[in-house]
C-alpha cells in the first residue's frame, strides 16, 4: 500500500473525540469571543449566546447525522460532494481550510498575548511549530494532550466563576437581557460566539481515526456542545455579574479583569495562564482538523496530490499537516487578531450552510427537516451579521474559491471533448 493510500489509524473513543471538541471550543470562546460579543450586543449578551447555541445545535444534530453516514476524513467537504455535487463539497473544504487557518493564526496570536505581550508574533509562531510537531507523532498522542489542557482550563473557568459569583462586587441587576445593542447587535455577537461554538468539526473531520464512527462520533458532538454551552453560560453570567455588558465589552482580558474587579487579583496570573493554556488547546486541535480536511481535498485533486501523503509509521497526514503548519506560522507573525476572528466566522458558517443543506437531503419527511432548515437559515443569517469587512473579504475569498475550481474544470484532461 503506497504511503498516500494508506488509510489513518482507528484510536480515538467517545471521550478522545469529546475532548478534542472541547479542546477546541472552550479556549476559543471564553478568551477571545466573549468581549467583542458584548460589545456589540450590550445588554443582549446572553441572547446572542442563546441564539448561537440553537445555531450550533442545528448544526451539530446536521453534522452527526452526515457523519454517522460517511466516516471519512474531511467532514462537510465529503458531505456536500457525497449529497449536493463535488462543487458544494469543495466549496464547504474550501471555506473550512481558509477559515480555520484564520482561526488557528488567532488563537497563536493569543497565546502570544498572554505569554509574552511584547514578543506575541515571535511566540505565535513558535508555538504553531510546537503544536505541529505534536500532531505529526499521531492523533492519539494529541488527544491525550488535549485531555490535559481541558482538565486545566475547566480548573481555571471554575475557579472564576466562583469567584465573580461570592464576590462582594457581583450585582444581579447587571445581568439584564434586554438588547441595549438592538436587534442587529444581538445577532452580530451570535455570529462571533459562533466561531467559539463551532469545534465540534474537529471531532466530524476525523472520521478515519475514531472505533465505531457511526457510534462514536453521533454521540461525542452533542457531548461536546452541551459542555461547552454550560461552561460558555456560567462564565458569561459570572463574569457579567461584576463588569456589566459595559466593562466587559471594553475589556482586553476579559476574565482577569472580573478577578480583579472581584476582590481577588492574586488570581489574575492563574487566568492569565489558563488563557494561554486554553489557546493552545484550541490551536492544537484547529491544526489537526485542517489539516485532515486538506488530505481529504488532495485526495480528490482539489489540492496538490502530494499532501494526500499518510506517514507510514505514525499514520497521520504529515505533508498536510506541515504545509497547514508552515502556512499558519506565517500568518501568526504577520496578522492581527481581531480581522482573524470575523474572518474565520465567516468562513465557518458557510461551511455549516452546506452541511444543514446537505443534511436536509437526507429524509424527506418534513419533521426530519426542520433541523438542517433553521440550522441553514440561521447560518446564513448570523454570517451577513458579522462586520462588513469581515462580510466582504469573507465573500470575495469564497468568489475566488469558486473561479479557481471552474478554472480547474475547464483545464482538466478530457474537459470540453463531446
Amino acid at each position: 500500500m503506497t504511503a498516500s493510500a494508506a488509510g489513518l489509524r482507528r484510536t480515538l473513543g467517545v471521550g478522545d473525540a469529546v475532548v478534542i471538541g472541547l479542546g477546541s471550543m472552550v479556549g476559543a470562546g471564553i478568551f477571545a469571543a466573549l468581549a467583542p460579543a458584548a460589545h456589540a450586543a450590550g445588554t443582549g449578551l446572553l441572547l446572542g449566546l442563546a441564539v448561537a447555541a440553537v445555531v450550533a445545535y442545528c448544526n451539530a444534530l446536521s453534522s452527526a447525522r452526515l457523519a454517522a453516514l460517511y466516516p471519512a476524513s474531511g467532514g462537510t467537504y465529503v458531505y456536500g460532494r457525497e449529497r449536493l455535487g463535488e462543487f458544494w463539497g469543495y466549496l464547504a473544504g474550501w471555506s473550512f481550510v481558509v477559515g480555520k487557518t484564520a482561526s488557528c493564526a488567532a488563537m497563536a496570536l493569543t497565546v502570544g498575548a498572554y505569554v509574552w505581550p511584547g514578543q506575541a508574533h515571535a511566540v505565535a509562531a513558535a508555538a504553531v511549530v510546537a503544536l505541529t510537531a505534536v500532531n505529526y507523532g499521531g492523533v492519539q498522542k494529541s488527544a491525550w494532550l488535549t485531555r490535559l489542557i481541558v482538565a486545566l482550563v475547566l480548573a481555571v473557568l471554575a475557579c472564576v466563576v466562583v469567584v465573580c459569583l461570592v464576590s462582594g462586587e457581583t450585582d444581579a441587576g447587571r445581568l439584564d437581557v434586554g438588547a441595549s445593542g438592538g436587534a442587529d447587535g444581538v445577532l452580530q455577537a451570535a455570529g462571533l460566539l459562533f466561531f467559539a461554538f463551532a469545534g465540534y468539526a474537529r471531532i466530524a473531520t476525523l472520521g478515519e481515526e475514531v472505533r465505531d464512527p457511526a457510534r462514536t462520533i453521533p454521540r461525542a458532538i452533542p457531548l461536546a456542545l452541551g459542555i461547552t454551552l454550560v461552561v460558555y453560560a456560567s462564565v458569561a453570567v459570572a463574569v457579567l455579574s461584576v463588569l456589566g455588558s459595559g466593562g466587559l465589552g471594553e475589556a482586553t482580558a476579559p476574565l482577569a479583569d472580573a478577578v480583579r474587579a472581584a476582590g481577588v487579583p492574586g488570581l489574575v496570573p492563574v487566568v492569565r495562564i489558563g488563557a494561554a493554556v486554553a489557546a493552545m488547546g484550541s490551536l492544537l486541535a484547529l491544526i489537526l482538523g485542517v489539516s485532515r480536511t486538506t488530505l481529504a481535498m488532495a485526495r480528490d485533486r482539489h489540492l496538490p496530490g502530494a499532501l494526500a501523503a499518510v506517514h507510514p509509521r505514525f499514520q497521520v497526514p504529515h505533508r498536510a499537516e506541515l504545509a497547514v503548519g508552515a502556512v499558519v506560522a506565517v500568518l501568526a507573525a504577520t496578522v492581527d487578531v481581531r480581522g482573524a476572528i470575523g474572518f474565520s466566522s465567516f468562513g465557518v458558517l458557510a461551511y455549516y450552510a452546506v452541511a444543514n443543506a446537505s443534511a436536509w437531503t437526507l429524509s424527506s419527511a418534513p419533521t426530519a427537516r426542520v433541523v438542517p432548515v433553521v440550522g441553514l437559515v440561521g447560518c446564513v443569517v448570523l454570517a451577513f451579521s458579522l462586520p462588513g469587512v469581515s462580510v466582504v473579504v469573507g465573500a470575495g475569498v469564497l468568489v475566488v474559491g469558486a473561479v479557481a475550481y471552474a478554472v480547474r474544470q475547464r483545464v482538466k484532461p478530457g474537459a470540453g471533448r463531446g
